[in-house]
């Protein structure tokens, strides 16, 4: 069997990586949930709201149809961290329809990317597995 002939910086650089790959924390898998949980505002009368909705499923919130497309959250045991891929539509006075927010949405960090509108704000609470709410049916 032949022995190579590393310069001495590479055979530093590998030991290296053997020990960071071997130091490094394991990270577990993010939870793919079925409901993110929202709370949104109507900005002219005050009212807040919290509500519901399934993946891939539309709700109506005023003049908005908000729907999420993924809702993922860490397990328990690591920093909580949830987020999801949400498209909001708005209803215009001439109903039609106008996508107006298509993207990521942070629930540890409401103000980056929230759902803002002249009348209406969302945000994203939280993502679980079960609801209260009935599943949308499917045909």
């Amino acid at each position: 069997m032949k022995q190579l002939d590393w310069p001495d910086g590479a055979r530093i650089t590998l030991m290296a990586l053997g020990v960071l790959a071997f130091c490094s924390p394991a990270f577990a898998e993010r939870i793919e949930n079925r409901v993110a949980e929202f709370s949104g505002i109507d900005k002219i009368t005050g009212r807040t709201i919290s509500f519901d909705a399934y993946i891939d499923e539309t709700v109506q919130f005023g003049a908005l149809q908000i729907t999420p497309r993924v809702c993922y959250s860490s397990p328990e045991t690591e920093e909580p961290k949830t987020d999801s891929f949400v498209e909001v539509d708005e209803i215009t006075l001439d109903r039609k329809i106008q996508r107006i927010f298509t993207g990521w949405i942070f629930a540890e960090s409401p103000g980056l990317n929230a759902i803002e509108h002249p009348v209406y704000d969302v945000w994203l609470t939280s993502c679980k597995q079960e609801s209260d709410v009935p599943p949308p049916e499917i045909n």
